[in-house]
């Protein structure tokens, strides 16, 4: 039920490797020093407070102290540096909160020249119980290497942390705001009350535990511009969650998912490399990861927000991802763009339902809102979520309805073609036969299956019942009466 890492670049040609040998000599100068397009510079103040100037505003040993704030949630030796985050405590807090990293964009990316009148952003980071060095090095990320104008406001959303100073000593960071659950809501309640509270045109959503990379966002805004109904999202780069080395993903992917709603990367066709003659050019996806995106605040609020319905996270990336396309807009991963990300094998929080049945839940009112008759296909990759509750969605239907938007059939044709379905199987009686061996005719439209049948193939052992079904070739003017038995135990 997780987010899988993208795969990492293992290769590298000759001539990228030399085109971007700057890149790297940048990347060995001292944290602090590293360029972020009018970021901030920093200084170490006296009792180690960090201080710093950012767009002009100081800051110091009268305002965020940042290891007095790293210390008092520190791990403690002889713990387990898992135990509560679900990656290495230790590790993490062993590496500064403004360590340089490398510009893992493709060398093109480094030569593109972006709008001035791009709209600045409110940046929203909602966190649940999050490890305090993470969360300051995402902040820290943005502020070095985002251009000061840009970044309207970063608003902190807790969703009821343990510890209310985890957000509110962070608030003396410049253009931070820390907003507080009065109880445990989720990521997609929460995001919207970020949403709701932000003041700038454009939303960025990022999550907890990543560090933007150098000009990350400018090319997010500039797709933004010139197309409000564009969705877009970062390449998702993978912070390792054992040592936090920072390790570059394939820019030849895109978000795909399974009849289950399981999402996954998928490599880009052969057909679709060839069509990509510029490799900073977008990148359409099917579904995006959920994490990281910006999008129009007026398009995020026409097209409905999020389902507030769902609970605490999970599936909201495939309710949205669908609504998207099939109501007038589009999503698309910018390469130009690099987020790292820590992907976790495993939640640290507890989920009051239990983990499955939230992600049933969600997944179960994404398919049964938006995936029209083929939700009989989730049903069947995801037998567990037959008969389970899952809410009121006649809002849901009725914000469809009033969009006007496309049926899911047409995503099929239109927007992911790639995904394969199966025949079903329509009765045409009733069953028949005991409990323990019903039986039913089914038919199969010519339309799947032109040129085979389902049967028992080859392996004939004398009992029909016995022998596997399979496809095989039809006759050409052969008709053919297929009898299956569902033995139930």
């Amino acid at each position: 039920l997780h987010t899988p890492p993208p795969p990492p670049v293992c290769l590298r040609s000759v001539s990228t490797s030399l085109q971007r040998l700057h890149h790297h000599t940048a990347d060995q100068r001292k944290p602090g020093r590293e360029g972020g397009g009018g970021g901030m510079r920093h200084v170490w103040g006296r009792g180690g407070t960090r201080a710093g100037i950012w767009g002009g505003i100081q800051w110091g040993s009268e305002g965020f102290e940042e290891r007095r704030y790293l210390n008092a949630r520190k791990w403690k030796g002889g713990e387990d540096p898992y135990r509560l985050y679900a990656f290495n405590q230790r590790e993490s807090e062993r590496i500064p909160s403004d360590r340089a990293i490398r510009d893992t964009r493709h060398y093109r990316c480094t030569t593109l020249h972006y709008r001035p009148d791009l709209p600045s952003t409110s940046i929203i980071i909602t966190f649940h119980n999050e490890a305090r060095s993470t969360l300051l090095r995402t902040i820290r990320s943005v502020l070095n290497r985002t251009p000061v104008h840009l970044v309207h406001e970063i608003i902190l959303v807790d969703d009821f942390s343990d510890d209310p100073d985890d957000c509110r000593l962070l608030g003396k960071l410049p253009k931070v705001k820390c907003l507080r659950n009065r109880q445990r809501e989720g990521l997609i309640r929460s995001r919207i009350r970020g949403a709701d509270m932000a003041q700038a045109g454009v939303l960025t959503f990022l999550d907890s535990h990543c560090e933007v990379n150098k000009d990350w966002l400018l090319p997010l805004l500039q797709r933004i511009k010139e197309d409000p109904t564009r969705v877009v999202s970062p390449v998702i780069d993978i912070i390792n969650l054992d040592t936090f080395a920072y390790v570059a993903a394939s820019s030849d992917l895109r978000g795909g998912f399974d009849w289950s709603l399981h999402f996954k990367w998928e490599q880009l066709s052969p057909e679709q490399k060839a069509k990509r003659i510029d490799p900073t050019e977008p990148i359409k996806t099917p579904i995006i990861a959920g994490g990281l995106f910006v999008i129009d605040k007026a398009w995020f609020n026409h097209l409905g927000k999020y389902d507030t319905a769902m609970d605490i996270w999970g599936g909201e990336n495939f309710e949205i991802s669908f609504r998207v396309w099939m109501c007038g807009g589009s999503l698309e991963i910018i390469p130009c763009s690099r987020v790292g990300h820590v992907f976790r094998k495993k939640h640290p929080y507890v989920f009051p339902e239990g983990n499955a049945n939230t992600y049933i839940k969600n997944t179960k009112r994404t398919a049964e809102v938006w995936m029209d008759e083929f939700k009989q296909y989730y049903y069947a990759a995801r037998p567990a979520a037959q008969g389970r509750p899952y809410g009121d969605i006649q809002s849901r239907l009725e914000l469809r309805k009033s969009l006007k938007c496309q049926t899911f059939k047409w995503y099929l044709e239109n927007v992911y073609p790639e995904l394969r379905y199966w025949p079903v199987l329509l009765s045409t009686g009733s069953p028949t036969g005991t409990r323990s061996a019903p039986e039913a005719i089914a038919t199969i439209s010519s339309q799947w299956l032109p040129s085979a049948i389902l049967g028992n193939g080859a392996k004939d052992s004398g009992d029909a019942y016995r022998d596997p079904l399979g496809v095989i070739e039809c006759g050409v003017r052969e008709g053919k009466r297929l009898r299956v038995r569902l033995d139930l135990y």
